[in-house]
């Protein structure tokens, strides 16, 4: 049986060689340490704008937090501005903010990439080299790795020139979410494109995408001779999903298959954790609804007792409704390996006028840099 080889980041252990993706609205201290304790090797907080970083704004002050045991502390920069990067990672090692940057080349979504950032940026291949060795020199030692998409679109491939790029600016490893922008998350993940950034680099290559099970990290390791994982879709409502892959790169059989009580539970967990990390019962409540639908899948649960949940506001009315639940209702084997999350249709990828017209262009877009975090 394939085993997980520990990954080396800086001076911390990635073991197993499993990363929590970042998630606007759902890698927060809470969410992360529910993953921390089921199992996941590393846990990335939601997207940081540099420029929102750099001028100090609130909510983005409040997003880079992390809880008192986070270890490696991972943060991941967006930004087009090799400028603003440099004094975003400064500010990072200075300042103390985090162990570990991840760089965001990964965003599809338009008011990303109309500004020549995030998916489209590898496509600038002279303006990507100097984002990522601004931020591997500002970092200091501080590790830097880099995830990606395969490309713009079909015509319009990138991964393997900013793969070997990263690589020689030293980053400690390349991610790769195996569709196009265009694709956005529809479709099938391409996993030959992660062998193929694999067999071109000498760094660690990370695979992303259709990983539904523990049973398909070991498949796309075995197929692609990629070096660990990263899960995005995957574990929204199942942060048990890391219990599973750590047994499995640990080489155990042990899966877990939790009843509807024990979901219950985890439920009731998650929503105490957000109410600690938002300080306020009753904004972690709210925030947590969002969750409901995810955690609930396949079970047996009436619309309206759903519903009901969708719109608890305190931790003592969430209660009183998962104790309506069945708890002895068994997990339902039905839902194992279907997509989770947004699927979305493909689309043409909006991009800043004449992007594609050269690539060793390094001018920077206009207004490229979002002043707001969080994707």
């Amino acid at each position: 049986m394939l085993r997980g080889v520990p990954l080396q980041l800086g001076t911390f252990t990635v073991d197993p060689p499993v990363v929590l993706a970042p998630m606007a609205g759902i890698t927060n201290v809470a969410f992360r340490q529910l993953c921390r304790e089921q199992g996941a090797g590393l846990y990335v907080c939601e997207m940081i704008t540099t420029r929102a970083l750099v001028e100090r704004n609130p909510k983005t002050m409040g997003m880079i937090t992390f809880g008192v045991e986070e270890r490696p502390r991972s943060v991941q920069l967006y930004g087009v501005d090799p400028a603003t990067i440099r004094k975003a990672v400064e500010m990072v090692v200075d300042q103390d903010l985090a162990d570990h940057i991840d760089m965001n080349f990964g965003c599809s979504v338009p008011k990303v990439t109309r500004r020549g950032g995030g998916s489209a940026l590898p496509w600038k291949r002279r303006l990507f080299e100097s984002i990522v060795r601004s931020a591997v020199e500002a970092a200091d030692g501080l590790p830097v790795t880099v995830k990606m998409r395969i490309g713009i679109d079909d015509d319009h491939h990138t991964f393997i020139d900013a793969g070997r790029i990263a690589q020689d600016a030293g980053v400690a490893w390349v991610a790769l979410h195996a569709r196009t922008a265009a694709q956005r998350y529809s479709g099938q993940a391409d996993w030959d494109a992660i062998a193929a950034l694999k067999a071109a680099l000498d760094i660690p290559v990370l695979g992303n995408g259709d990983i539904w099970e523990a049973a398909d990290a070991l498949r796309m390791m075995a197929e692609t001779g990629c070096d660990g994982v990263v899960i995005g879709r995957g574990c929204l409502g199942r942060p048990w999903l890391f219990a599973d892959l750590a047994n499995a790169f640990a080489g155990r059989p042990e899966r877990t298959l939790p009843s509807l009580g024990e979901v219950a539970r985890l439920m009731h967990r998650h929503a105490q954790l957000l109410t600690e990390w938002l300080d306020s019962e009753r904004e972690g409540v709210t925030d947590f609804r969002k969750h409901v639908a995810w955690y609930l899948k396949g079970f047996p649960v009436g619309g309206e007792l759903r519903r009901a949940m969708a719109m608890a506001s305190s931790l003592g009315e969430l209660a009183g409704l998962l104790a309506q639940l069945d708890h002895a209702a068994p997990f339902p084997r039905e839902i194992l390996g279907q997509p989770r999350g947004r699927t979305g249709t493909p689309g043409k990828v909006v991009l800043p006028n004449g992007w594609l017209a050269d690539r060793d262009s390094d001018v920077i877009p206009e207004g490229a840099e979002l002043d707001d975090s969080g994707g």
